[in-house]
């Protein structure tokens, strides 16, 4: 089966993005969503991320 990156509808704080990546990763979205903040404290470079992959990524599939 073919692993997909999607925006998670179960792990989500603002738009899922960080739980779509932690659960595509494997990893904790709490993990995740530290990167994530320090990216933003270095000049910003998180929050165009953020802000790109929220727009891009497709919300995951309905659970059944």
């Amino acid at each position: 089966m073919e692993k997909r990156l999607y925006r998670s509808r179960s792990s989500r704080m603002l738009g899922g993005v960080c739980g779509g990546i932690a659960e595509y990763a494997n990893a904790d979205p709490t993990i995740i969503r530290l990167l994530v903040l320090l990216m933003v404290l270095a000049m910003g470079s998180g929050l165009l991320f953020y802000i790109a992959a929220w727009v891009i990524m497709p919300e995951g599939p309905q659970s059944a």
